[in-house]
């Protein structure tokens, strides 16, 4: 009998349009390197940095109106966290055959036009995207480095202000990593991401409904 209900409540969450999100990381997690494109037509890992005490890892992209309201924010948080060795690594997550304007080459113009500071990489298979399990641009993936390792302390938003970073009573990341500089445990671990929802290829699907 509790196996029908399951179902059921599965069935109607289907029909309905909605998604369970199952897979990705969960805080505590370890998290696997990865080798991605860069605008500037490098490949781009975390154990590129080895001296770092962990990164920002920001799934975000050209389009969403939500994640160009956090681009500065997101070069803000890069600025001031670099120098205490958490830098930024943006990730694109989108397929650019359903999103056209996040094409390679488009993120190429962005990342020249504003300037930015730090990688800016393109996860064209997707497969990066999912083991996170990002949903959201933007989505915020921190990670602390112990030995050469790295491991999830905190998943979410950038702040509780998603239209005006002025306005935001509560900066999650950076609370986050100045608690780690001060050798404390995080307290706030997850928040909810808002913005776009990740575009995905046919073959993402495919692999997500496998999951």
């Amino acid at each position: 009998m509790k196996k029908f209900f399951v179902l059921l409540i599965l069935l109607t969450l289907v029909l309905s349009g909605s998604t369970i999100i199952e897979y990705g990381y969960k805080v505590g997690d370890k998290a696997i390197d990865f080798k991605l494109k860069n605008v500037d037509g490098n490949y781009i890992s975390m154990s590129d940095n080895p001296d770092n005490n962990g990164y920002i890892i920001v799934f975000t992209c050209n389009t969403c109106p939500w994640a160009r309201g956090y681009e500065q924010r997101i070069i803000n948080l890069h600025k001031k966290y670099v120098p205490e060795g958490f830098p930024v690594i943006a990730i694109q997550p989108n397929d650019p055959e359903v999103q056209p304007g996040d094409s390679f080459e488009e993120m190429q113009k962005r990342a020249e036009e504003y300037d930015y500071p730090y990688p800016y990489v393109i996860d064209a298979g997707q497969d990066i995207t999912i083991a996170y399990g990002a949903t959201k641009t933007p989505h915020v993936y921190l990670l602390e480095r112990v030995g050469s390792d790295y491991f999830v302390r905190y998943i979410g938003g950038i702040d509780n202000s998603p239209r005006d970073g002025l306005l935001a009573t509560e900066k999650y990341v950076e609370t986050a990593i100045d608690q780690l500089l001060a050798g404390e445990e995080v307290e706030t671990t997850v928040t909810k991401a808002i913005g776009c929802s990740i575009k995905w290829s046919t073959v993402a699907k495919a692999k997500l409904k496998k999951l």
